[in-house]
């Protein structure tokens, strides 16, 4: 089965208010995580992530869904985790930044 590698802002949303069992990973740095995030990630930053992947083992058979800032990080980081053995990882297109514009309007953009 192939996998897309992207996901869509609004289709993440509808995985969190359907309570599916996904992981949210923030792949942004502590400092953007401190400026705005989605209170249903976790934050890993990119530049951490290969010292810190067997922090995700746990999540090998749940899908992993990555994020960013616009999308550019967090699918280099979603194409590395399938190489991990994370076959379902995937990036939410546009990032937080069209998050802040089409999901949470309330969210800062930075």
């Amino acid at each position: 089965m192939n996998e897309p590698m992207e996901i869509t802002c609004e289709a993440v949303k509808a995985k969190l208010d359907g309570g599916d069992d996904f992981l949210l990973l923030d792949c942004r740095e502590t400092t953007e995580h401190d400026t705005v995030n989605i209170a249903e990630a976790t934050l890993l930053p990119m530049s951490e992530i290969q010292d810190r992947v067997g922090e995700l083992d746990e999540h090998k058979d749940r899908e992993v869904v990555v994020h960013c800032h616009h999308g550019g990080r967090s699918l280099q980081v979603a194409m590395w985790l399938r190489q991990q053995g994370f076959p379902t990882a995937k990036s939410m297109a546009g990032g937080i930044d069209e998050w802040a514009q089409r999901i949470d309007t309330s969210l800062p953009r930075y």
